[in-house]
């Protein structure tokens, strides 16, 4: 396991672990990142430290800080 942030770009993994405060975590579930859901890292913004992840046929925005709580599988 490792966090979201560790992850290359255009790798494939499965989520493991949701750290945070409540309110965050449930959140991220409310976007679709559930634990055993398979995402793709699918690129990084230089400035501001910004992520962009794909989950469900969706696309998802992160900051670095928050993608660090997330505990990812390479798939």
């Amino acid at each position: 396991m490792l966090p979201l942030t560790e992850l290359p770009t255009g790798r494939r993994a499965r989520l493991s672990l949701l750290a945070g405060e409540r309110s965050f975590r449930r959140r991220l579930m409310e976007l679709g990142l559930l634990p055993g859901t398979e995402l793709c890292l699918v690129r990084r913004a230089d400035l501001g430290g910004v992520l962009e992840v794909e989950v469900r046929r969706s696309r998802v925005t992160l900051r670095a800080a928050e993608a660090g709580a997330l505990m990812v599988s390479p798939v």
